[in-house]
């Protein structure tokens, strides 16, 4: 059984809670080659592919030889469009590309499961029973971050739902980053030092990835 910690919305300790086994408890045989397979897929999937160069053969340009072949003393002249020459096109550069690769579901979920044990087992979970702030309050978020996660590591904040009180509170923190609980990925809790849960986030997390 794992019990960590649990606060308040203003950062006083009342107690521990049990993670679910189902989520924080979980084992596979290579760890290892499974976050590197699916971290590769999802930062791959990131990138946007959308470099792009012009040839020789899309630049502005005359294609006329540039002056005689013999008798200048110079190299063999080509046309202004050559890559050799300012204002040319370029040999080999970028092309638009569409980088994603689809991550199998089973994959993507156990990573998320053993990201979530790896966090649990070193200690850097955190519950806090409630969120919900009535208006924006950042000088709020700030001390309860301080108190239940002291420090300038990263934080990663799970919630229940798209809270906007909360999300504003929470944005200007350039330490703390935020993502619903239904939609988080092993990259982001493994990029992270302290992992805040609330109890919807938990509740909703057992919800959609135990099955």
């Amino acid at each position: 059984m794992l019990e960590v910690k649990k606060y308040t919305i203003d950062g006083k300790e009342t107690g521990t809670i049990t993670l679910p086994e189902s989520l924080f408890s979980v084992e596979t045989k290579n760890p290892t080659a499974l976050f590197y397979e699916v971290i590769n897929m999802y930062l791959a999937n990131q990138r946007q592919g959308t470099s792009s160069v012009k040839t020789r053969a899309e630049v502005k340009g005359s294609g006329r030889k540039l002056f005689r072949q013999k008798g200048t003393g110079n190299a063999r002249p080509g046309n202004l469009r050559t890559p050799l020459r300012v204002g040319g096109g370029q040999a080999f550069g970028p092309k638009p590309k569409n980088w994603y690769r689809q991550i199998p579901k089973k994959k993507k979920r156990l990573a998320l499961k053993l990201a979530l044990t790896s966090k649990a087992r070193d200690l850097e979970v955190v519950v806090v029973e409630s969120l919900n702030y009535e208006k924006p309050d950042t000088k709020r978020a700030r001390l309860l971050i301080d108190k239940i996660a002291e420090g300038k590591r990263k934080k990663l904040i799970l919630i229940d739902g798209s809270n906007k009180n909360i999300i504003k509170s929470f944005t200007n923190l350039t330490d703390v980053k935020m993502n619903r609980a239904d939609s988080t990925f092993a990259y982001e809790v493994l990029n992270a030092n302290y992992l805040i849960l609330t109890e919807d986030a938990l509740s909703k997390m057992q919800e959609v990835f135990v099955k």
